[in-house]
């Protein structure tokens, strides 16, 4: 079969649950993943031919997107600020918005890093707290985006941990010296539980927070494979993670410490009076580019 023609046939049939152009850019994903081609392979050479022995893979990958799956699960990663991060059904597929509050997260980072300059080789490292780390992406993101910071991530989900622990950076972490992040199980909504981890520099969260009359604004790619314990909050107490996420500051938030958390946009005032009413200072909503409530940035 024609490249050409495996295209035109998955753009097709993907037409029904997405825009032309994303359903595009989500088949020549597929084909970049599986058989190698680039974006412009069919432009450039248009009668390229899919080898035999790839035409039933990309057949199979086809009709579970067909179904809704998501593409990052059906070829097993996702792009996430600059980098590839291996995803499964086990943990939520990093969002665009995310890397906003990762960007701020390693400026602060780095800021910290560079103030401990003069202390030399006495200085203590920049310690990063991820509480609810899924995939492990911000950790491994600030772990690596600031080269010799500690970070620990925490979540409750055994399985999103493996996740987390697999991604392989190992050339970068060789290249540029930065550390590793250490993946810790731990549920954050048990707020008194013994945690021998020490104070931290900058706490960092993107917890559950969609409600669940919330969900028929969700598409069905979302709400049918990704892991609802990770996103969904009850009508009722909608701010149960935040109040955690409060606690663990109180404790584990050392000082001088910042602290950043991702929020669910319709409830931007409420979750920022939680953070002032939990005695933290300088409480700020930042928004995203599209002009959204996207988080709270919080210090002691």
């Amino acid at each position: 079969m024609l490249l050409t023609e495996f295209l035109k046939k998955g753009v097709a049939a993907l037409e029904p649950l997405y825009p032309t152009a994303e359903a595009k850019n989500i088949i020549l994903m597929l084909c970049e993943e599986m058989i190698g081609t680039k974006s412009y392979t069919h432009i450039v050479e248009p009668q390229y031919q899919i080898d035999k022995k790839g035409e039933q893979p990309l057949a199979e990958a086809l009709v579970r997107l067909q179904a809704g799956e998501p593409i990052q699960y059906v070829i097993g990663r996702a792009e996430f600020a600059g980098r590839s991060f291996r995803v499964t059904k086990d943990v939520l597929i990093p969002r665009p918005e995310t890397e906003l509050l990762v960007r701020e997260a390693i400026k602060i980072a780095g800021r910290i890093k560079r103030m401990r300059i003069p202390y030399g080789k006495s200085a203590e490292p920049v310690r990063v707290l991820d509480l609810c780390t899924g995939s492990g992406n911000i950790a491994w993101s600030v772990a690596l985006g600031v080269p010799g910071s500690r970070v620990v991530g925490v979540d409750m989900s055994e399985k999103a941990l493996e996740v987390a622990r697999s991604q392989n950076f190992s050339a970068e972490l060789k290249s540029t010296g930065a550390l590793a992040p250490t993946f810790v199980a731990a549920d954050v909504l048990d707020t008194e539980q013994e945690f021998n981890y020490g104070s931290f520099d900058l706490i960092l969260s993107n917890p559950p927070y969609i409600m669940e009359k919330e969900k028929p604004q969700l598409r069905r790619n979302v709400l049918g494979y990704e892991p609802s314990e990770a996103l969904f909050v009850p009508d009722d107490d909608p701010l149960l993670f935040y109040r955690a996420i409060a606690r663990w500051s109180e404790r584990f938030l050392s000082p001088e410490g910042k602290a950043l958390t991702e929020i669910n946009e319709v409830l931007g005032k409420e979750t920022a009076d939680l953070f002032r009413s939990s005695g933290f200072q300088e409480v700020n909503l930042v928004t995203d580019f599209y002009d959204k409530n996207r988080f709270v940035f919080y210090m002691k």
